[in-house]
């Protein structure tokens, strides 16, 4: 018997709906998408999915199972589908260095890069206010995460062993809005992606997978 659709909860401009919807594809899982409205997000019927209001979230009908938080469903679809480990590892060290990669993802990269793009984009027209010490404080914290990634990938061309796997891909979104979060920035707190040669060519490499161009695609239809 075939797989039922993984429902996702979703919406667009949001990096991290589309990690989650990165992982279906590279698994070619049935899925179906539910977009959720911005005023919707904080009150009932998806406050019953996710309490905290937020996307994404999925709906999992083969184990009868209910999740959100990006990271935690990303490690459930590939610990539950991903049997022939195709962007997973089943070895020592190897799956806990991966898993080591998703939690800075979801701990060190999401959210300063969330933060920077807040105070670059959209904290003046919220409160009539540009705090150019904030912008500068997460300008700072994405060069300092790109310069983490970086140096790692100065010696191998993934996070971790010799192929793709899901830590790598939990970055790409966010690093796919890091041009646009800092467009405004200039001088000594521009972004300037050959600052950082490595992190911009695993970034590429990422853009280039099948399941990536997908998402892209998708994105761009939805506007």
């Amino acid at each position: 018997m075939g797989l039922k659709p993984i429902k996702l909860y979703w919406r667009n401009h949001v990096p991290n709906p589309s990690k989650v919807l990165i992982i279906l594809e590279e698994l070619n899982l049935p899925y179906e998408t539910s977009w959720v409205e911005l005023q919707g997000l904080k009150q009932k019927p998806y406050t019953d999915v996710n309490p905290n209001g937020r996307v994404p979230a999925i709906e999992d009908p083969n184990h009868n199972i209910t999740l959100w938080e990006s990271g935690a469903i990303v490690q459930y679809l590939v610990e539950t589908y991903d049997k022939a480990n195709k962007i997973s590892y089943s070895t020592f060290p190897e799956k806990y260095l991966t898993q080591q990669w998703s939690y800075f993802q979801a701990s060190g990269q999401g959210p300063y890069f969330g933060q920077a793009a807040w105070f670059n984009l959209f904290h003046e027209g919220a409160y009539g206010e540009s705090p150019e010490s904030a912008k500068i404080r997460y300008g700072k914290e994405i060069k300092r995460v790109a310069g983490v990634l970086d140096g790692v990938l100065a010696k191998s061309t993934w996070l971790v062993g010799d192929k793709c796997t899901y830590a790598d891909l939990a970055f790409t979104m966010w690093n796919s809005q890091v041009a646009f979060i800092m467009s405004s920035r200039t001088g000594e707190h521009a972004w300037n992606p050959d600052e950082f040669p490595n992190f911009t060519r695993w970034q590429n490499a990422c853009l280039g997978r099948d399941s990536v161009k997908k998402v892209l695609s998708v994105l761009s239809e939805k506007g």
